[in-house]
């Protein structure tokens, strides 16, 4: 009976062994093997969740594991009170240990919006309005959104910086033009800082208005600092800036694509054909180059310009040569060149 008894107790000693061997192993090779086969997966954890809810996501996503595995390692790696919150996107094979590692140093997944260079107020907040941020704007009327973004001249025209932005999930649209605005002001008040003094502009805000009628001119760098040129010695000189684009930010809906001798006529405080000086606001988003361009024109004399057929502008010193570059464009026009 004692040699049977001893055989038992050796049988169970030798199957609990094995048994523990076997769920070592298995964990070892839970601890070395990718959690995730189909990638990329999204795992969205809520703020609050425990370590276990965190398993059941991870395990419902389609990852591997046991959950006494999953807690083993937890308790093991003292994990077992709290997870980083957010959304995280898992695009790379990784072991357990890998993804807890990935999602304790936060890394969220992230999203861009582009402001982009001439772009009006009305089309950055349709933008906006249509991305996946959390959404404040609907709430606020400008005047309001002015006040808490600590904007107290002019309107909401051209106060953001054109710039792709990265935003979370969690992130509301309102920080996000936070950061937009910061931006602009820090670029504008760097700029006016290194002006050129000579210029006639009175302000910073003067210095954005003249870079927003700079940027609606032409996205061709090279002239940038020549059309600052022939605005800032209009200005000087007293002379009207004559600039399609703020005539037809002024007439607004009643622009159709084409400008026509009557929008020139009708007086706004935005058009420069029947006014002196700058409009009252920018009329798009300047970019940081039309920035320092406006706080820099060329040295040159020319007073006009005019499209070339060729995607620029022809510049002239005076009218007699303004009207031959005219002429020029219109003919360019009239034969399809």
């Amino acid at each position: 009976m004692k040699k049977l008894l001893l055989r038992m107790f050796l049988l169970l000693v030798f199957l609990a062994a094995v048994v523990m061997y076997y769920l070592y192993y298995q964990y070892n090779q839970f601890l070395i093997q990718p959690v995730f086969k189909n990638l990329p997966v999204i795992l969205d954890v809520k703020k609050g969740s425990t370590f276990g809810q965190f398993i059941k996501q991870v395990q419902a996503s389609g990852g591997n594991g046991s959950t006494i595995n999953w807690k083993l390692m937890a308790r093991f790696n003292n994990l077992e009170k709290s997870i980083k919150t957010g959304e995280f996107e898992i695009a790379e094979a990784m072991s357990p240990r890998e993804l807890v590692n990935y999602i304790d140093n936060n890394n969220v997944k992230t999203y861009s919006i582009t402001i982009i260079e001439g772009q009006q107020w009305k089309e950055i907040k349709r933008n906006f309005m249509s991305s996946p941020l959390k959404h404040a704007l609907p709430d606020l009327t400008d005047t309001e959104l002015k006040q808490k973004l600590g904007i107290k001249a002019g309107n909401l025209e051209g106060r953001f910086l054109p710039e792709t932005y990265q935003y979370t999930k969690s992130d509301v649209d309102l920080d996000v033009l936070q950061r937009a605005h910061e931006a602009l002001e820090h670029v504008l008040d760097e700029t006016w800082q290194a002006r050129d003094e000579s210029i006639p502009l009175k302000s910073p805000y003067e210095l954005l208005i003249l870079a927003s009628i700079i940027e609606k001119e032409t996205a061709k760098d090279s002239e940038r600092n020549i059309i600052s040129g022939v605005f800032n010695r209009r200005l000087e000189q007293g002379m009207k800036l004559q600039t399609d684009p703020t005539v037809i930010y002024g007439v607004g809906s009643a622009y159709a694509g084409d400008i026509t001798s009557e929008h020139l006529r009708t007086d706004t405080p935005y058009n420069t054909y029947t006014r002196v000086g700058l409009p009252p606001t920018p009329i798009a988003a300047a970019s940081a180059a039309s920035i320092k361009a406006a706080a820099h024109p060329n040295e040159g004399n020319e007073l006009f310009f005019v499209a070339n057929n060729s995607g620029g502008h022809t510049f002239s010193e005076n009218y007699e040569q303004h009207k031959k570059a005219v002429a020029e464009y219109l003919k360019g026009l009239r034969s399809g060149e």
